[in-house]
């Protein structure tokens, strides 16, 4: 099955955006990737690419999670970039 990346970061972000402290934006470049930051500090940035295999990985290797459970990706990056959960 082959994956639609940029639909699979489009929800990667969005999940993320769940996460108060984080800022999301998805970058339309090659490979496509989403750049999360801390709200409250510039070196906790991280940039997240969805692989050929459903997994998200940042830019030093880490691999996230999958496209099965986006939420727990997300919230794993989050707690990487020390954010909070939003309140629900």
């Amino acid at each position: 099955m082959l994956l639609d990346a940029m639909s699979c970061l489009e929800r990667f972000a969005q999940a993320a955006r769940t996460h108060i402290d984080l800022s999301v934006r998805v970058k339309h470049a090659s490979p496509a990737y989403v750049e999360v930051r801390n709200r409250f500090s510039e070196r906790l940035t991280e940039h997240v690419t969805c692989s050929s295999d459903g997994d998200f990985v940042t830019s030093w290797g880490y691999r996230l999670g999958t496209v099965d459970d986006i939420d727990q990706a997300a919230a794993r990056l989050a707690y990487l970039l020390a954010a909070l959960p939003a309140g629900r």
